[in-house]
C-alpha cells in the first residue's frame, strides 16, 4: 500500500524545495508558517488522513483526491491535460502505409485487450536486477506461488510488481462532461470501434457475437471503405466540442442528448477506442508534435481514453486523456501494440481486403444540430484555433553524448538532463523557478504519481557556477558540483518512487480540510506555496523502443512543457510554450548547458 509519509518529513522536504526559490526573508516567513502548520491544524489533519487511510485498505490515500482534482478541473482537456506519445515507424518501410498500419495496429490493440480481459496479460514488473528476475525460470516458479505471497517472492529478487488497476479504462472508456465534475464511463460490452476521418464519424463492430475478433482482412476492408469515402467534411464538426471548457461542453452535451443524438453519442462514448485517420503526411518533428498533441479538433475526440492517430504516410501516435490513468498504462499498451504489429503483423502489403459489403457493416453517424449547437461548435472552433495558433513546439536532438557516457562518469542521466533545464532557465531568465518532474508510484496499490522537485539548492549553486561564475571554478570543482546534484536528485527520485515525496501528502491534507468544510489553513495561503505549485518548468521523461517522442502543453500560461528522452548516445527534448515564453531560445540554452556539462565531465575547459 502507498504509505502516508510522516508529517515532519513532508515539512522538511517541502522547505528543502522552497529554499532555492525564496530569499532569506521570504524563506523565514514560509518556515514559520510550515512549523506552525506541523504543530497545529496540520497535525490534526494528518492524523485524520492516517485514520481514514487505515479504514480504506482496498485503495490508496491519493486515489479519491487525485481523481477529483482531474475531474473537477474545468479547463479544456486538450493542451492542458492530454499528452501524446508517437510511435517509431515500422522497421519495414513498406508497412508504413496508412491502411496497412491502421489495420495492423487495430488488430494488435484488440489482441492486447482480449489478452488483458482474459487475465493472461503478463503482469507489469519493475526489475531492479533483470538478470535474476526477468527470466523464464523465475516466471515459471512464481506462476505457481499463491498470489497472496507471490509478491514477496518477487521482492526477494528485487522485482516489484506494479499496480495495473488503471488498465481496464484503456478500452470502451470516455470522460463525460458534467457540470462541476466530470464522470468516467466504461462499457465493456460494446464491440465496436470509432473511426474519425475528415471530421466524419464511423463505427463498426470489431468483435462478433461469440466474442471473437473480426478477420484482419475484414477490418482492412472496412478501413479501406472509410478511406475511400468522399463524403464532404461536416460544416459543424462535433469533435470541437471536446476541446471546450468542461462546463460549456456539459451544457452543450445536454442539448445534444435532448436533440435526439443519444444513440449516436452512446456509440462514441462506448467505442473500444477512437482511431483518427488524418489525410496529410508528416513534414517534420515539430509538425508531428502538433499533430499528435492537438491536431485538428474536427478529427479527434479528446474525451476518449485515447485516440490512436495515423496520418497519410503511416505515422502513428497516441493522444490520451489523463484523468483515468498515467503514462505507465498507456506506455505498456503502446509497447505491446508496437511489438505485436511489427513482429507479427496481421496483414502485409500484399494482403487483399476481404470481399465484404462494408457499406452495410460500417455505420456513419449523423448528428442532429440545432442553432444553439451550431453556434457552440463555431465558438469552440474559434477558441481552439486561437489557442493552437499561440502554441509553439520546438525540438532539439543533442548528439554529443547520452546515457552511456554519463554512467561511465557515475552520474545519473536524469539528473544531468534536469540540471541542464535549471541552467538553461537561469541563463535565459536569470532566476530559479518551480519545477515539476513526474514520477510513477505504481509500485503501490492504486498508486498514481508523485512529484520530484528538481530545482534544489544544489542545482542552483551548480547553475550559478556555470552561468555566472565560470572563471572562479576549476573543471574539477565544476565536476564535483555536478556529482552533488546527481546524488541529491537520485535521493529525491528514490523518495518519490517510494511514496516519500511531499506534494501528494500536502495536496491530500488540503483536500481533507476543504472536504470537512474547514477554513483554508494559513500554510496554504502562503504566496510561496502558490508559487511552488505554479510549475513554470513541467517535465516528464520516458524511453521505450516503441516511442519516437512524447510531449504535452505547458501547465501554466507562462510555463514550458518539457518532454525529454535520454538515449544511449543522444538526448532528445521537446518543448511547448505560449508567447510569454521563448521556447526556441530555451532549447538553445538547454543545448549549451548539456554541451558544457558533457565537456566538464570529460575534463575539458569551457568558456561562458
Amino acid at each position: 500500500r502507498l504509505p502516508v509519509p510522516k508529517l515532519e518529513d513532508t515539512i522538511t522536504r517541502y522547505l528543502n524545495a522552497q529554499k532555492p526559490l525564496l530569499n532569506d526573508d521570504q524563506f523565514r516567513k514560509t518556515e514559520e508558517l510550515a512549523h506552525a502548520f506541523e504543530k497545529g491544524i496540520g497535525r490534526e489533519l494528518h492524523e485524520q488522513l492516517v485514520a481514514q487511510d487505515n479504514q480504506n485498505k482496498h485503495t490508496s490515500y491519493i486515489t479519491g483526491p487525485w481523481f477529483d482534482m482531474y475531474l473537477k478541473a474545468r479547463e479544456p482537456v486538450v493542451l492542458n491535460f492530454n499528452a501524446f506519445m508517437s510511435f517509431n515507424p515500422d522497421p519495414k518501410s513498406e508497412y508504413n502505409d496508412q491502411l496497412i498500419r491502421a489495420t495492423n495496429m487495430t488488430v494488435s490493440a484488440i489482441r492486447f485487450m482480449k489478452t488483458f480481459r482474459a487475465g493472461y496479460l503478463e503482469p507489469e514488473v519493475f526489475h531492479l536486477n533483470p538478470e535474476k528476475s526477468d527470466t523464464e525460470i523465475f516466471k515459471k516458479i512464481i506462476r505457481f506461488v499463491p498470489s497472496s505471497i507471490s509478491w514477496f517472492g518477487a521482492y526477494m529478487v528485487n522485482a516489484y510488481p506494479l499496480d495495473m488497476s488503471q488498465y481496464f479504462r484503456l478500452f470502451n472508456s470516455t470522460r463525460l462532461p458534467k457540470l462541476n465534475k466530470d464522470e468516467l464511463y466504461t462499457d465493456e460490452k460494446a464491440k465496436h470501434l470509432l473511426v474519425l476521418r475528415n471530421g466524419n464519424f464511423y463505427v463498426f463492430d470489431v468483435i462478433d457475437r461469440d466474442g471473437n475478433m473480426l478477420k484482419p482482412s475484414e477490418i482492412q476492408a472496412h478501413f479501406k471503405y472509410i478511406l475511400n469515402d468522399n463524403s464532404p467534411a461536416p460544416a459543424f464538426p462535433l469533435g470541437y466540442l471536446t476541446s471546450e471548457n468542461r462546463d460549456t461542453w456539459a451544457l452543450l452535451r445536454k442539448n445534444l442528448l435532448e436533440n435526439g443524438n443519444e444513440e449516436a453519442l452512446q456509440k462514441v462514448d462506448s467505442a473500444m477506442f477512437c482511431l483518427s485517420l488524418d489525410d496529410f503526411p508528416i513534414k517534420d518533428f515539430a509538425h508531428l508534435s502538433h499533430t499528435m498533441l492537438h491536431g485538428d479538433a474536427a478529427n479527434r475526440w479528446y474525451d476518449k481514453s485515447f485516440n490512436l492517430i495515423i496520418t497519410k504516410d503511416g505515422t502513428a501516435g497516441i493522444n490520451f486523456e489523463h484523468s483515468w490513468g498515467d503514462g505507465v498504462a498507456v506506455l505498456r499498451f503502446q509497447n505491446e501494440v508496437f511489438k505485436d504489429s511489427t513482429k507479427t503483423p496481421a496483414i502485409s502489403p500484399q494482403s487483399q481486403p476481404a470481399s465484404v459489403d462494408s457499406s452495410r457493416a460500417v455505420q456513419k453517424l449523423d448528428f442532429k444540430l440545432n442553432d444553439a449547437l451550431k453556434a457552440g461548435i463555431t465558438k469552440a472552433k474559434q477558441k481552439f484555433d486561437a489557442t493552437v495558433e499561440s502554441l509553439s513546439l520546438n525540438l532539439i536532438q543533442f548528439q554529443k553524448g547520452g546515457k552511456e557516457l554519463l554512467k561511465q562518469k557515475k552520474v545519473s542521466p536524469d539528473a544531468v538532463a534536469q540540471l541542464a533545464f535549471q541552467m538553461a532557465f537561469l541563463r535565459q531568465y536569470n532566476q530559479t523557478v518551480a519545477t515539476y518532474e513526474s514520477c510513477s508510484t505504481a509500485a503501490f496499490k492504486h498508486g498514481r504519481t508523485e512529484t520530484i522537485r528538481p530545482a534544489s539548492v544544489h542545482t542552483k549553486k551548480c547553475s550559478e557556477a556555470f552561468v555566472k561564475e565560470l572563471s572562479k571554478h576549476s573543471t574539477e570543482e565544476l565536476q564535483n558540483l555536478i556529482v552533488e546534484c546527481s546524488k541529491y536528485h537520485g535521493r529525491l527520485t528514490k523518495e518519490a518512487a517510494m511514496g516519500q515525496g511531499f506534494d501528494r501528502h500536502l495536496f491530500s491534507l488540503r483536500y481533507l480540510a476543504s472536504s470537512k468544510g474547514l477554513a483554508l489553513p494559513d500554510f496554504y495561503q502562503d504566496q510561496a506555496y502558490a508559487r511552488l505549485n505554479h510549475n513554470i518548468i513541467s517535465t516528464s521523461t520516458l524511453v521505450s523502443p516503441a516511442v519516437q517522442l512524447g510531449g504535452f502543453g505547458p501547465v501554466v500560461p507562462d510555463g514550458f512543457g518539457v518532454g525529454y528522452q535520454v538515449h544511449d548516445d543522444w538526448i532528445g527534448c521537446n518543448v511547448s510554450s505560449y508567447p510569454t515564453r521563448n521556447g526556441k531560445e530555451f532549447l538553445q540554452c538547454i543545448y549549451k548547458s548539456l554541451e558544457d556539462i558533457f565537456n566538464v565531465l570529460k575534463g575539458k575547459k569551457i568558456s561562458s
